[in-house]
């Protein structure tokens, strides 16, 4: 019998990257709960993370040329802007609900993978991607109104959705680890002007929040690039949405949020069609 190419490690990995990037949210949360600018605690997210990082990612002369193209600076400024942008989210909005908005990104890295990059877009794989975005709206349920911080959610999901679909571009014409020091080290640069403007004190316990914030979104988006390297966008999105799981547990473990029964019963839904859609896609359904 043939396996599937789409198999448990593929999903454990997205799983793993997308709890660390909820636990590197919300350690930013409470810096910016504390006072920190949104735009600082993004600065120190790439900055940290490229200092700690150089070393393991065997850069050589070599790369130096590398950075003159065009598309690791388009890359760089999706993921900066979806940063910035949940971060802005994250002071006015309970967690759970800027992740809702923020999952607007799955169905915009579903679609603009076939647009761009000619990715296969099929019914069941579609069908089962509304569904489990239908159960995020169980989890959430939204009001008809939408406040500005819901706005940089989904600009956020818009950004990162795009930032997928970049990732899956340029994942098989540069090393993974290249690629996220080249978004590191370019982010940092792109932030310095607004991060640096004016610097808040920070004591040994903030700088603990700060490592964490940087070394949780690092670690899961190096895995995502990984993970892109050999498989399509569209398969990757669906397991995006076991991020609102791990907003849930995270929530609840900081936080002290817990989803009642109406919103266990959309994650059951989001797990089963997300499992499901990867599936199908290693059938070539």
């Amino acid at each position: 019998m043939t396996s599937s190419p789409y198999s448990t490690q593929l999903v454990g990995a997205v799983v793993l990257a997308m709890t660390l990037i909820v636990g590197g949210d919300a350690a930013a949360t409470v810096l910016t709960g504390a006072g920190f600018p949104q735009t600082f605690v993004a600065w120190t997210r790439f900055a940290l993370a490229a200092c700690l990082l150089a070393p393991l990612c065997g850069l050589g002369r070599a790369d130096l040329g590398l950075f003159r193209d065009w598309r690791l600076y388009l890359r760089a400024g999706l993921i900066v802007g979806g940063i910035v942008s949940i971060l802005t989210a994250l002071k006015t909005e309970p967690m759970a609900n800027v992740f809702a908005g923020f999952f607007v990104g799955p169905v915009v890295s579903y679609f603009l993978s076939a647009t761009l990059l000619g990715e296969r877009i099929t019914p069941l794989r579609t069908c089962l991607l509304m569904t489990s975005f239908a159960g995020v709206l169980l989890v959430v349920r939204p009001g008809f109104g939408m406040t500005t911080g819901m706005g940089f959610a989904i600009l956020a999901g818009c950004f990162h959705g795009s930032y997928l679909v970049a990732t899956r571009w340029l994942a098989g014409e540069f090393r993974p680890r290249f690629l996220l020091f080249s978004q590191l080290i370019i982010g940092a640069v792109l932030l310095s002007p607004f991060a640096l403007a004016e610097v808040p004190a920070v004591t040994l316990p903030l700088f603990g929040l700060i490592t964490i914030s940087a070394l949780g979104s690092a670690g899961g988006n190096l895995l995502l690039v990984l993970v892109n390297r050999t498989t399509p966008a569209g398969v990757v999105a669906p397991l995006i949405y076991s991020q609102l799981l791990a907003a849930m547990i995270i929530g609840w473990a900081v936080f002290g949020q817990w989803p009642d029964g109406l919103s266990l019963m959309g994650l059951i839904i989001i797990i089963v069609a997300g499992v499901s859609s990867v599936w199908f896609a290693g059938k070539g359904r």
